[in-house]
């Protein structure tokens, strides 16, 4: 049994080593040859499709040496926040804990939770309350900050914090289903993480 075990964690290595990583592929576009070639063969006489290789721009390279910033694109599902800002550090409220982003860093997906997102550049911190999201860390210090709603910090009215606190609170108590339970739930997670980020 054990010789079997170590067998196939053997084998998982190799395997594992012969794979290439995406920092190893080439930075270039390449076309996606082989669904063109069977399009040609399906309908010669018309143009294929687009990929969706066909719109995403070429990765650029990781750099031989750390750069001093790290370029931070924020997105919403209605709006671009920052697009290619260069900062010093990004810190986000991943699932697993607050996780600082620095240049250099090690390529990373993480969930967000509901909490801070601060860009720091230079002297100046910028905030945003985000509710949930994801973080794509690339090694060459690009980072892709996905969030499904976000409000700078200082826009965010205290009181309302707190009476939707409240409010969820007291649906949560009254609640019958566990729909209605779920749902009050993560309205109390929301309103406490956002009574957190204003209280500091």
């Amino acid at each position: 049994m054990l010789r079997r075990a170590t067998g196939l964690f053997g084998r998982s290595i190799l395997a594992a080593k012969s794979r290439s990583f995406s920092t190893d592929l080439p930075a270039a576009q390449t076309a996606d040859a082989s669904f063109v070639e069977a399009w040609k063969k399906v309908a010669p006489n018309s143009e294929p499709p687009k990929t969706p290789l066909a719109f995403m721009q070429p990765r650029p390279p990781t750099p031989s040496s750390i750069p001093t910033k790290l370029t931070v694109n924020f997105v919403l599902p209605y709006a671009s926040e920052l697009s290619g800002k260069e900062v010093d550090m990004v810190i986000i409220p991943a699932t697993t804990g607050q996780m600082g982003v620095l240049p250099g860093h090690v390529a990373t997906i993480a969930e967000l939770k509901p909490g801070v997102f601060s860009v720091h550049e230079g002297d100046k911190v910028t905030k945003y309350f985000i509710s949930s999201g994801f973080a794509f860390i690339h090694a060459n210090s690009f980072a892709d900050i996905i969030a499904v709603e976000a409000v700078p910090l200082d826009q965010i009215d205290a009181a309302l914090v707190q009476k939707g606190l409240a409010d969820f609170t007291q649906k949560l108590s009254s609640a019958t289903t566990e729909l209605e339970k779920a749902e009050a739930q993560i309205g109390i997670d929301v309103h406490s993480a956002l009574n957190s980020a204003i209280t500091g």
